[in-house]
């Protein structure tokens, strides 16, 4: 109930039940396809607001508000 009511997506998987061939064919498939679109720039997260930690309240703030879209990065 308190994921539901804090409108939270969670999202997961696991790869127990694949073989060792299999893992090492997704792991290859990552490093030639998707690594180099990250290291390219071409994709990545969405960032919405980057804040000093200082101002970590007024980041939860936002995020509580549910007025954004993207990630919220706390600055150290």
């Amino acid at each position: 109930m308190p994921v539901m009511l804090k409108r939270l997506t969670l999202t997961g998987s696991t790869l127990r039940p694949q073989s060792n061939d299999a893992k090492a064919r997704m792991a290859k498939g990552l490093a030639e396809t998707v690594w180099p679109l990250l290291d390219q720039g071409r994709i990545g997260p969405v960032i919405h607001a980057t804040f000093p930690l200082a101002e970590a309240a007024a980041a939860h703030a936002l995020m509580e508000s549910n007025a954004h879209i993207g990630k919220i990065i706390l600055q150290v």
